[in-house]
């Protein structure tokens, strides 16, 4: 007998903090009938606490995307992304681990936090095929990525993601990290693409 695919998931930040953003940035009746045109009604007054299944996080990010111009959906995924990389150094990267980084140089602290990246790429990237180079810059790769799925655009959509590295490499690496999404699979590219540069040190 052949055992069940299990269907990919992804953590709950990729939905309770878009929802938070929506709330703070629409009111609660516009986000609450954004999230529910998604499928998402019942997460309004019981956020998910454990992963969740991909296509949810999908729905939602496609839903944005679609009923919301695009500079406020773009602000609201960078909002939501600040906010899960806020969340993951207050309640994921232990203390002592973040002062370790931050006491070594950027050269030295962005490899580390790349290789931690890396470790716990499976609970944001789902499905998607996650690849790191460090270097300068780190380049950060996501194939199948699950932000822009099935999306079409003339140019890049994973502001989500970008904004979460940003929180985690300017808090962690360098307070003048950037991050930069330099290709997208949603403008026709094979893989979502992030560069991370900083200018020394």
């Amino acid at each position: 007998m052949m055992a069940a695919v299990q269907e990919p998931r992804i953590g709950p930040n990729a939905v309770i903090q878009v929802a938070a953003a929506l709330e703070d940035r629409l009111g609660s009746p516009r986000a609450g009938e954004l999230m529910r045109s998604a499928g998402l009604g019942a997460y309004l007054g019981t956020p998910p606490q454990r992963m969740i299944a991909e296509r949810e996080v999908i729905a939602l990010h496609t839903a944005i995307r679609e009923r919301l111009q695009p500079a406020t959906a773009s602000e609201v995924a960078r909002a939501a992304g600040f906010a899960t990389g806020d969340y993951l150094l207050a309640h994921r990267i232990p203390r002592l681990a973040q002062l370790g980084l931050q006491a070594l140089p950027a050269r030295l602290a962005a490899p580390a936090l790349l290789r931690a990246i890396t470790r716990h790429a499976w609970t944001f990237a789902g499905s998607g095929q996650f690849a790191a180079k460090a270097g300068r810059p780190i380049v950060i790769a996501i194939g199948n990525c699950p932000i822009c799925r099935g999306a079409q655009a003339a140019h890049p959509l994973c502001d989500y993601y970008a904004a979460t590295f940003s929180r985690l490499f300017t808090r962690l690496v360098h307070r003048h990290a950037q991050v930069l999404e330099t290709a997208c699979m949603a403008a026709g590219a094979a893989a979502c693409r992030f560069e991370v540069a900083w200018d020394s040190g």
